[in-house]
C-alpha cells in the first residue's frame, strides 16, 4: 500500500511545492466547481425567458430588479439577464467545449502518432505529411473554414477544434515512439511474439504519455480561447448555447456608452480560466520531467 502511494505523494509534493501552481490549482478548482454547479449557484436562469424582464435591461452592478426580488451583483445585459448567472453558465459551456475537444484530439493524435512511430515506412510518411499540411495553416483559419461549411453548434465547434489540435499530439507521440522503438525492451517484446497493438498499448503508450499530458493541459486553454474568439466573431456557438466569448461579444457595442460590465466581467472570467489552466500546465511540465522523477 505504501509503495503504491509513494509515486502519488511524490507527485503531489513536487506539484504543490510552487505557490503559484497551488494558487492556479485552487483557482481552477473553483472555476470547475462553479461550471459544474452553475444551475444551483446561479441566482437566475439567464436563458429562461420567464425569468427575464426587459425593464432590467443594462442595469449597472449592484442594482436591484424592478420587482425588488433580485440584486444583480455584476449588473445585467441588454436582455435583462443577470451577468453573474450568465457567466457561470458561459464558463460551463466554454470549459466543456475545451475539455471535450482536447480529449478527442488527444485520442486521435496519440493513436496516429504511436502507429506512425512504431510502423514507420509509408504509414509514417502518410500520417506525418497530413499532419504537416494541417500545421502549415493557422488554427483559426482552419476552424473558420470548417464552421463556415458546417454552421454553428456545440458539436460542430468541437469537431473544428479537434481538427485544429490533433496534429500536435500526433507529432509528439510519433517522436516519443521513435525514441522508445529503438530500445531493447521493444526488441524483446517483438522477439517474444507480442502483437503490434499490445506493444503499442502496454509498452509505448505509458512512456509517451507524460509530454502529451502537458500539451493537453495547455491545449485546453488554447481551445477555450479559440472558441471564445470564434464565438465573438459570430461563427462559434449560437445565442441559445452561450459561452464566455459570446457574452463578451454581446456587450462589445455598449463599451463606448459606459456600460462596460456587459463585456468586462465575462472577459475577466475568461482571463482567469485561461491563466489558471496555464499555471497548472506549467507546473505539470516540471513535475512530469523525467529528471525530477529520479529525485
Amino acid at each position: 500500500m505504501h509503495d503504491n502511494d509513494a509515486p502519488l505523494r511524490r507527485f503531489a509534493r513536487h506539484f504543490f511545492s510552487s505557490r503559484i501552481a497551488t494558487t492556479g490549482f485552487v483557482l481552477l478548482l473553483v472555476i470547475m466547481l462553479a461550471a459544474l454547479f452553475a444551475p444551483w449557484l446561479s441566482p437566475q436562469n439567464p436563458y429562461d425567458l420567464a425569468h427575464l424582464d426587459v425593464m432590467d435591461s443594462r442595469l449597472p452592478p449592484g442594482q436591484t430588479s424592478v420587482d425588488g426580488q433580485l440584486t444583480f451583483l455584476l449588473g445585467t445585459d441588454e436582455q435583462g439577464r443577470d451577468m453573474l448567472s450568465a457567466i457561470l453558465y458561459g464558463i460551463r459551456i466554454s470549459v466543456m467545449v475545451g475539455v471535450a475537444s482536447t480529449a478527442i484530439a488527444l485520442a486521435i493524435g496519440l493513436t496516429l502518432g504511436l502507429l506512425a512511430g512504431y510502423a514507420g515506412g509509408r504509414t509514417e510518411s502518410l500520417i506525418m505529411r497530413v499532419a504537416d499540411i494541417q500545421l502549415s495553416f493557422p488554427p483559426i483559419l482552419i476552424a473558420l473554414i470548417l464552421l463556415a461549411l458546417t454552421g454553428q453548434g456545440v458539436g460542430k465547434i468541437i469537431i473544428a477544434l479537434v481538427a485544429v489540435q490533433w496534429a500536435y499530439y500526433a507529432r509528439t507521440a510519433r517522436s516519443a515512439a521513435l525514441v522508445e522503438r529503438k530500445k531493447e525492451y521493444i526488441d524483446a517484446a517483438i522477439v517474444l511474439g507480442l502483437s503490434p497493438a499490445r506493444i503499442m498499448l502496454r509498452h509505448l503508450l505509458p512512456n509517451c504519455l507524460p509530454p502529451l499530458i502537458v500539451i493537453a493541459a495547455l491545449q485546453v486553454a488554447s481551445a477555450i480561447s479559440l472558441e471564445a474568439t470564434l464565438s465573438f466573431l459570430g461563427l462559434g456557438l449560437p445565442v441559445t448555447e452561450p459561452s464566455l466569448g459570446l457574452l463578451i461579444a454581446n456587450g462589445f457595442q455598449y463599451l463606448m456608452s459606459g456600460k462596460y460590465w456587459i463585456s468586462f466581467f465575462p472577459g475577466i472570467a475568461l482571463l482567469l480560466t485561461v491563466v489558471a489552466i496555464n499555471l497548472v500546465a506549467d507546473q505539470l511540465r516540471d513535475v512530469l520531467n523525467p529528471r525530477l522523477q529520479l529525485q
